[in-house]
């Protein structure tokens, strides 16, 4: 009897992605029935059309979207909610993620990079720059935010290992860790609303108040995607991005370090070009029938929206750009939403990004991978994929 090994995983920059055309049948990952969207202005469309919502997709007659529980599934999350009730959730942070509030951010921000910097330099090389660098900036960014304490910090990646499980985790142990983890989100808000702060839960506790009505459940499953959410998304597209930047762009690394506002517009084409994970795309379930770039989705239909491919459509980014790390976007990317369920942090991501090449790539000019890009092991088993490891020297 033989055994055919598993193909070797690539850099998420590598993927391939099939040329956008019109909308038409296929089928989810789990084999379920779907329409397949593609082009730029037919995602677009799919994701702000509030005729294509988010919380249709756990009617009792839709299809199961995982086989183990997690916490993009929960019903109760922000992200599966629609309509009025999607907005009263998102009102209760609506001041917390604005550009103006990141901006009064930065100089914080920057300074916990420049003591990690510290902390790299002071290693013996070669160093893992994910243990050094792209795991704790951002654990030390929302502990901060939301007034976390060492405890937390420590179990935010066993957290978010569960919360975003591919369904490689068994279905015990994921329901298991998420109700720790909901208990703990529980007890943050008490502890919130017995002493307020000015952290960003103590803001949603009184946000939730002005807003009145709004479920426990929904809270905590908030406040539970603020801690993973906020640490998991930018640990995946630093690891990403330096993996790439070092192995097959050496040669912008100089400019990054030199201009802050460049490495700002890297940061937003390595947001559009590097997914966060092998999913191609996000779904939705149509309300009504819907004409969709000439074709009509039936309703009831679901439907995934291919976001990957959609950032490439040439009718938007043309090919001549689509490589410039310093261009600028042509269109709005579409890797963090768009509509009513944009991302409420991409700010944050953005500007952690952004300060964290520069100020990396000022300080070690000369840094290099220490292996070549094919020996890197993979964080597998959840939703997104960044190093497991990434030896650098300099």
């Amino acid at each position: 009897m033989t055994t055919t090994e598993p193909a070797p995983l690539v850099p998420l920059h590598r993927l391939h992605f099939d040329e956008p055309g019109p909308p038409r049948p296929g089928e989810l990952p789990g084999g379920a029935p779907a329409w397949l969207v593609s082009r730029y202005a037919d995602v677009r469309q799919v994701l702000s059309d509030p005729r294509f919502g988010r919380a249709q997709l756990y009617a009792d007659d839709a299809p199961a979207l995982s086989d183990v529980p997690d916490l993009v599934n929960n019903p109760d999350l922000m992200f599966n909610q629609d309509g009025p009730d999607h907005l009263r959730l998102r009102r209760t942070l609506r001041r917390a993620f604005t550009p103006r509030a990141v901006a009064r951010w930065q100089p914080w921000i920057a300074a916990i990079v420049e003591e990690l910097l510290d902390r790299l330099a002071e290693r013996p090389r070669p160093v893992d720059v994910v243990e050094e660098f792209t795991l704790p900036l951002p654990v030390a960014v929302i502990s901060r935010l939301m007034g976390l304490d060492g405890s937390a910090r420590d179990r935010m990646r066993h957290w978010s290992e569960h919360a975003f499980s591919d369904g490689s985790h068994a279905g015990e142990e994921v329901a298991a860790v998420l109700e720790e983890f909901g208990a703990f989100g529980a007890e943050l808000l008490a502890e919130r609303r017995r002493a307020p702060g000015d952290d960003l839960i103590s803001g949603l506790v009184r946000g939730a108040d002005e807003e009145g009505g709004l479920p426990e459940a929904q809270l905590v499953s908030l406040v539970c995607g603020l801690v993973v959410g906020g640490h998991d998304s930018t640990m995946t597209m630093l690891g990403n991005a330096l993996l790439y930047l070092l192995g097959e762009r050496p040669e912008s690394w100089p400019r990054i370090g030199a201009d802050e506002e460049a490495a700002g517009r890297v940061a937003d084409r390595l947001i559009h070009l590097v997914p966060l994970g092998d999913d191609r795309g996000t779904t939705r379930r149509a309300s009504v029938a819907v004409e969709v770039g000439g074709v009509t989705i039936p309703a009831g239909a679901v439907v995934l929206a291919d976001c990957g491919a959609a950032n490439r459509d040439p009718d938007v980014f043309p090919r001549r750009t689509l490589d410039d790390l310093f261009a600028p976007l042509e269109a709005p990317t579409l890797s963090l939403g768009a509509g009513a369920h944009y991302c409420l942090g991409a700010w944050l991501a953005r500007t952690e990004l952004q300060v964290a090449l520069h100020r990396l790539a000022a300080r070690f000019p000369g840094l290099r991978l220490a292996e070549p890009v094919e020996r890197v092991t993979w964080r597998t088993g959840t939703t997104s994929r960044s190093p497991r490891r990434l030896e650098v020297s300099w």
